[in-house]
């Protein structure tokens, strides 16, 4: 319905947050690859310095809840402006395909994480990323905003930082998708987002006016910017590259070997919205006013790209269908569509009809898997990517990563033995290995690649019993068996309660596991402590 369109109101926005210095290029995280995928190079790296923990990996318990999650992630690199998800209904639209037709009501999260960079070295363009929410019923809907947290890698650089780092405050971070998952498992809002907005009948709301520049802004640069609003910049050398319309200006060869400029975005927002919603995320340059000064997008622009234009490019590489699956390279691909499922929750016990876990026996360990995916279940068969309730035909078959699913575990940890024993809880990143059943196998050094850069929070209880939160940030690579993030003492048969919880972050590499290994008695000689 075009015309429908016509008269769609914009409701209030408030914005405010203070201009970061703009980063060097920022790290990719690798793709996920099957096995088979590996180059030679790697092939041979796998034969190298190659350490074997034998022991039993179990699959998660628990399972993911049926929350809806819009999940828009691909195309992950952005250099053509369109639909980057839409779930409208089709009827109306200019391209049909592009539309998925699916309401959320109630609880819903809205994921988005999109990196913007330029055609070349010289293109300092403006990308805005743009989230509308529409109102298709006779009544007005209250759409909600529980929590919103939105960051660019301007506002969280990619720092190199050690292995774990105490992050009570949230001001440990590398890169934006890890800022942004912090800081909602701290229970923090951006005071951008609104708290309720009433949506008028066959009306729509711009939810998110977000900036990815490819320079430095000298105006907030949070997820709401107002709609118009100038965008004033750093200042442009004569002799270097002007853009003077939405289109890229000739490669100016002077900068024409240079690296190219990139700007990436992450955003998770938890809401709930009282009636049906359609909601779509877009993206466009930068309009431009009547001086050629970039300026930020109206709804109506939002809505006239949204009914008239297809999706947004350039496209990933399109996934391999695991059902149908033989042989050869198997492909992941990037999500956008509905994944179904929010959080996991995990009770870790010796069976179903137990209420406790028996820690191990002294030297030896048992984890449990994280975040697996298709052909990398670590042995266990157990895949934990969400399932797809609506996707585009060249996009993910599942959530692969679970990109922003809030993983809660509880360990109740019980010593049945008759002295007091120490229990070491580890965050490790092994080498993809399905035939190895009874063991995960680590680099020693591990790569160089990073595979997991988040925070980690674990409570336990202290020595009167008292439970204590500590929140860890973590920087793994591939292969790396991590340190202890929790080391304790529990006394002889006594049970603790231990429980692990991060949301899965952004530009991090599936899986990981969560192990239990018990040292034993303190005061026991080092010969029963397990190397």
């Amino acid at each position: 319905m075009l015309t429908a369109f016509a008269w769609l109101s914009l409701m209030p926005m408030v914005a405010a947050v203070a201009t970061a210095p703009f980063p060097a290029q920022a790290p990719q995280a690798p793709p996920l690859v099957d096995k088979l995928a590996l180059t030679e190079a790697e092939r041979l790296a796998e034969q190298q310095a190659v350490v074997v923990h034998y022991q039993e990996i179990r699959p998660l318990p628990g399972s993911l809840d049926t929350i809806p999650v819009f999940n828009s992630n691909s195309p992950e690199l952005v250099q053509e402006e369109g639909i980057l998800l839409s779930t409208f209904s089709p009827d109306g639209m200019a391209v049909g395909e592009a539309h998925l037709d699916f309401a959320f009501e109630g609880r819903f999260d809205i994921f988005a994480h999109h990196v913007a960079r330029g055609l070349h070295a010289g293109d300092r363009r403006t990308l805005f990323m743009g989230t509308v929410v529409y109102n298709p019923t006779d009544e007005p809907v209250n759409l909600q905003v529980l929590q919103g947290v939105s960051y660019l890698s301007q506002e969280a650089p990619f720092r190199d930082l050690p292995a774990y780092v105490a992050n009570p405050s949230g001001q440990v971070f590398a890169g934006p998708g890890s800022r942004t998952v912090t800081d909602v498992l701290q229970g923090r809002n951006q005071a951008q987002w609104p708290g309720v907005v009433t949506i008028p009948s066959r009306q729509a709301y711009l939810l998110m006016n977000a900036p990815i520049p490819l320079r430095r802004l000298s105006i907030p640069i949070d997820a709401t910017l107002p709609p118009g609003l100038p965008l004033p910049g750093e200042t442009i050398q004569a002799n270097s590259l002007v853009v003077a319309s939405t289109d890229a200006a000739p490669i100016n060869l002077a900068t024409a070997n240079q690296p190219l400029p990139s700007n990436g975005r992450s955003a998770l927002l938890y809401l709930n919205s009282s009636g049906p919603v359609y909601v779509a995320n877009l993206a466009m340059y930068a309009p431009r006013s009547s001086s050629g000064e970039e300026r930020a997008p109206t709804l109506r622009e939002w809505l006239t790209l949204l009914t008239t234009k297809g999706l947004a490019g350039p496209r990933d590489i399109a996934p391999t269908n695991p059902d149908t699956y033989g042989f050869g390279r198997f492909y992941y691909g990037r999500v956008a569509g509905v994944a179904q499922g929010s959080q996991w929750r995990a009770l870790a016990t010796d069976g179903p009809n137990d209420t406790r876990l028996t820690i191990p026996a002294v030297g030896q360990a048992f984890s449990y898997v994280l975040s697996t995916v298709d052909h990398n279940t670590l042995g266990t068969g157990q895949i934990q990517s969400a399932p797809m309730l609506a996707r585009y035909g060249d996009t993910a078959y599942r959530a692969h990563g679970n990109y922003g699913i809030h993983y809660a575990v509880s360990f109740p940890l019980y010593n049945p033995t008759d002295v007091s024993q120490t229990v070491v809880i580890k965050l490790q990143t092994p080498l993809q290995d399905e035939a190895l059943t009874a063991g995960l196998r680590f680099r020693n050094p591990p790569d160089d690649r990073i595979f997991f850069r988040g925070t980690v929070r674990v409570r336990y209880p202290n020595g009167l019993g008292l439970m204590q939160t500590r929140d860890i940030h973590v920087v793994q690579r591939r292969g790396q068996e991590g340190e202890p993030l929790l080391q304790f003492r529990i006394p002889a048969g006594v049970r603790r309660l231990v429980e692990v919880e991060l949301i899965y972050p952004p530009d991090a590499t599936p899986p990981q596991v969560l192990t239990l290994t018990t040292l034993g008695d303190p005061d026991v000689i080092e010969a029963n402590v397990r190397p």
